[in-house]
């Protein structure tokens, strides 16, 4: 490299200050919050409690009751989601309430606006929020990660659907319960 070549002469590089409005409806509705979440998603980063809106882009929630049932349900959705080379607890995202007994299944965003009543199961998407255990924690006391958080993969609920039939896990949560209790989780 020769350290004394010549560089050819440049402009100046200009800027031109401009004044921009943004028109509020112009926004996502969901997007309002997002310094909240970004905090939120720094908290669980963390290793703190994340209280999450459900929704939006992010996902709603599945709640069924745990015991064998909801585990023989998480043990063949690992089978369901497990890919070429991937680790053994393949199934998305699944958070356990041993307290309440609960498994806590993260689904797409809007699948609450499409799931129908489910006798082993509620589904809550909006105007609802979760209280999500830190990333690190995977087992009880309290709540855990029985399946990571993995940015590649959620729960499908069809399939989850057909499991609940298939194992029936009770009792199934109430939504109303359900709505009260979700942001206390911690």
């Amino acid at each position: 490299m020769e350290t004394d070549r010549r560089r050819p002469e440049v402009a100046p590089v200009g800027f031109t200050p401009t004044s921009e409005t943004i028109d509020p409806a112009t926004v996502a509705s969901d997007m309002g919050d997002l310094a909240a979440r970004a905090r939120s998603l720094m908290a669980l980063q963390e290793q703190r409690v994340l209280q999450l809106p459900l929704g939006g882009g992010f996902f709603d929630i599945v709640v069924t009751a745990s015991g064998p049932e909801g585990y023989a349900a998480v043990k063949l959705m690992d089978e369901i989601q497990r890919t070429d080379g991937d680790r053994p607890d393949a199934c998305g995202p699944v958070i356990e309430d041993p307290e309440r007994s609960w498994l806590i299944w993260l689904v797409p965003p809007g699948t609450s606006a499409e799931w129908a009543p489910h006798r082993y199961a509620a589904c809550l998407g909006r105007p609802y929020h979760v209280a999500l255990p830190p990333m690190a924690v995977t087992e009880p006391p309290g709540p855990y990660w029985l399946r990571p958080c993995r940015g590649d993969r959620l729960v499908p609920p069809k399939a989850l659907r057909d499991l609940l039939e298939q194992f029936r896990p009770e009792p199934a949560p109430h939504e109303t319960l359900l709505g009260e209790v979700l942001g206390t989780i911690s």
